[in-house]
């Protein structure tokens, strides 16, 4: 089988972990731009690329001749912009991280580059390529549930993956990043539309900051955990637990954004960061708590519910007019209800050594993507598993929709919102 040559724009967690799945297969990674060497050296090593095509910025790398036939860009959310309209112009197709862009006219921008420039972009909302929601789409189409009627989706994100990302890390600051709904759960909204297969119609969504705020720190608690909080005991956030030199779990190795730290690179992110502060006194603005109802042209209506006080997963129950499946992906489990045997059947969509967290890679939806981004570029596959820039662009404009019906507590109709935006 043909190789196809990739360039990585952006080497932290997501960039990393598409390298590691391309390592597997038919790809060959010939170009890196990282800022931070350890990262960079990691994708180096693992694709013996040259030392001259290892770059600490995306401008040098596409300021080159097109060599390659896939950019993916992995970069922070604020940067996806001007790289992916840079490797658009020069020709490359795109693996383009999620969300993509934080504003609706950089997401209008770049669809509307690719189909000008005819290359081909995949946006990695890496839920569709799960066994879960891959199971979950091939029973509706089989018709197990009749015409989908309703569906009770959940996510929840964790409350230590909240503190960690969407208080004290990259997503917590709307403008650093983008409004939550966009940063975390267009997963989720994109997942919903895809079951559907509908056009979302109106949009109603209520959400706020609630807990992580600096009313409710308790009195007289430091700024930085480490100076001696007298709460310490009964925090559940104390920094100095949660990236501590004995926790080799994934939010230590993502504060120190290194392999072998040092003493004094845990002493930094404890005093110099915001991986160590008071959770309640740090600069995040994101909801961590929403609901949003969501009416779609066929008739169907969904509710989406994210919240952050939790262990963390996620729940879905769908419901047709002959059947009805839940679902939940952290079990990795899958409840059929058929109306006329009235019989439920139990289904277990994936291996028992796969699980749905990021670090084990989304319960194979990192490798689902990469795999399906193969035969996207190399055999011209144009299934409906396909995340691609279009689709995915109209299904960010509804999370941009469901958050000015959040800010002004109203519905939201999307062609309205369009007609609003210049897009209708």
């Amino acid at each position: 089988m043909k190789k196809l040559k990739v360039i990585l724009i952006g080497a932290g967690g997501r960039g990393t972990s598409y390298s590691k799945e391309m390592a597997k297969g038919n790809f060959q990674i010939v170009g890196i731009a990282e800022p931070i060497v350890e990262r960079r050296n990691r994708i180096k090593n693992m694709h013996n690329v040259p030392e001259e095509m290892c770059f600490t910025s995306w401008e040098p790398l596409l300021e080159l001749q097109k060599f390659a036939d896939i950019a993916v860009i992995a970069t922070p959310d604020q940067l996806h912009h001007a790289p992916a309209m840079k490797a658009i112009e020069l020709g490359y197709n795109l693996l383009l991280e999620k969300p993509a862009a934080p504003t609706v006219n950089e997401c209008v921008d770049i669809a509307n580059a690719a189909k000008i420039k005819g290359v081909k972009v995949l946006v990695c909302h890496v839920l569709r390529y799960t066994k879960f929601f891959m199971k979950i789409k091939e029973m509706i189409k089989d018709n197990k549930v009749g015409h989908v009627l309703s569906i009770h989706h959940s996510e929840n994100v964790g409350n230590l993956h909240h503190s960690h990302s969407y208080v004290r890390g990259n997503w917590g600051n709307t403008q650093k990043s983008s409004n939550m709904l966009l940063a975390k759960s267009c997963h989720d909204i994109d997942i919903l539309q895809w079951l559907i297969d509908s056009k979302c119609e109106n949009v109603h969504s209520f959400g706020r900051l609630s807990y992580f705020t600096k009313e409710n720190a308790p009195e007289g608690s430091p700024d930085y955990c480490i100076e001696g909080c007298p709460y310490r005991d009964k925090c559940l956030y104390d920094a100095t637990v949660i990236y501590n030199r004995n926790h080799k779990d994934w939010y230590a190795h993502h504060a120190l954004q290194k392999d072998n730290a040092t003493e004094e690179d845990y002493n930094r992110v404890l005093t110099k960061t915001q991986y160590g502060k008071c959770v309640f006194k740090c600069d995040n603005d994101v909801v961590d708590h929403q609901v949003v109802n969501l009416e779609y042209e066929n008739g169907a209506i969904a509710s989406f519910n994210m919240s952050s006080f939790n262990e963390g997963g996620r729940y879905i129950r769908i419901m047709g007019t002959e059947g009805e499946i839940y679902g939940n992906m952290s079990d990795n489990m899958l409840d059929y209800f058929n109306f006329k045997t009235r019989e439920h059947t139990i289904i277990k969509p994936w291996e028992k050594n796969l699980d749905d967290s990021i670090v084990s890679g989304h319960g194979g939806g990192d490798s689902g993507i990469v795999e399906t981004l193969y035969k996207y570029i190399a055999e011209d596959y144009d299934g409906d598993m396909l995340s691609e820039i279009a689709i995915s662009v109209d299904n960010h404009i509804t999370t941009f929709a469901a958050e000015k019906s959040r800010l002004n507590k109203t519905v939201v109709n999307l062609d309205e919102y369009k007609k609003e935006i210049g897009l209708l």
